[in-house]
């Protein structure tokens, strides 16, 4: 989707990623923006990988976790936060609770591996295990916040976590101006909705593409049909971008408002967009990060002797996908 309709409203209230970065600045990474010599002498593109592997909790997510509780006054620290998450998010929440004393709890899937569960304990969070799908547990977490008078604190579905990872998209023009375009692998629109807000104001010249797994883009199918669907999902290398917008989340019509281009790819081009990462550039990275190289390679022919940004999201990778990038 491409288009000058979307240009002609941004979403209000508007996203302040500025006083987010500001905000944040004593406990999130500035993280490194590195020239990638084999995709640019591949592609003939001026090539650069935006490292948020190297954040933290090794994913962007802290920003927005970040920004979200540093935006709370005190009295709600005090209270302490929830959260439902299995990946990023939790471990995001957890370690800036940890920073700033909050107490907080964390529900997941009673499926989750012990090793990240251990993590998210390791920051001092409780973890709530929950049966079923993801949508019960963050049912489960929301009501237990309201009845116990905490905040909930929503993965994606809220401004002041949209701002906080919007503050990649600062931290890359002071870092790279003149920039013809971002590539962000989307999910449910958090990360790219914060990126591609500021970029609309800051740097309206750049384009924002975003990338999903052919198997798994609810939000993509929802952007196609103008409205929120249930779309189906199976399972992919991207395991966290899985999931669509919620009836009613503030990220579908700011997808809709700073999205230029979509991108499907396949899991075999995942898999080898994360191999590539790993064997040219020495970085592990997520599904989504595959994601998000396999998206530019698709259309990298578009952007000869120009440059582009690729978000690499993170690097929280399982054993087992681990061993299918390394071997």
């Amino acid at each position: 989707m491409s288009g000058a309709s979307f240009r002609l409203v941004l979403y209000s209230p508007p996203l302040d990623s500025v006083r987010a970065l500001a905000r944040i600045r004593s406990h999130a990474r500035l993280t490194p923006l590195l020239r990638s010599r084999a995709l640019s002498e591949g592609t003939g593109a001026d090539v650069w990988l935006k490292l948020e592997n190297l954040q933290e909790t090794g994913s962007f997510k802290f920003r927005g976790a970040a920004n979200k509780l540093l935006s709370m006054p005190a009295a709600q620290w005090e209270r302490g936060v929830v959260t439902a998450s299995n990946g990023n998010h939790a471990l995001g929440v957890a370690t800036i609770g940890r920073h700033l004393g909050i107490a907080t709890e964390v529900f997941v899937l009673e499926t989750i591996d012990l090793p990240r569960q251990q993590r998210i304990e390791a920051c001092g969070a409780k973890v709530v295990k929950v049966p079923g799908d993801s949508l019960r547990t963050e049912r489960t977490a929301r009501r237990a916040a309201e009845a116990t008078g905490r905040s909930y604190i929503s993965p994606y579905n809220d401004l002041e976590v949209v701002a906080g990872q919007g503050t990649i998209a600062v931290e890359v023009l002071d870092q790279l101006p003149g920039l013809a375009a971002i590539f962000v692998a989307a999910g449910g629109g958090g990360l790219i909705g914060g990126i591609g807000a500021h970029l609309r104001r800051a740097s309206p010249g750049t384009r924002v593409v975003a990338g999903w797994p052919e198997v798994a883009c609810s939000l993509h199918q929802c952007l196609r049909l103008g409205r929120i669907v249930d779309a189906p999902e199976s399972p992919s290398l991207s395991t966290s971008t899985a999931g669509g917008p919620e009836e009613g989340s503030i990220t579908f019509p700011l997808a809709q408002q700073v999205i230029d281009t979509q991108v499907l790819v396949s899991e075999d081009e995942i898999l080898a967009a994360c191999r590539r990462c790993h064997r040219d550039e020495n970085q592990l990275v997520e599904g989504a990060a595959g994601v998000a190289v396999a998206s530019f390679l698709k259309l990298a022919g578009e952007f000869v002797g120009r440059t582009v940004v690729i978000v690499i999201c993170g690097g929280n990778v399982s054993p087992a996908i681990t061993q299918l990038i390394t071997s």
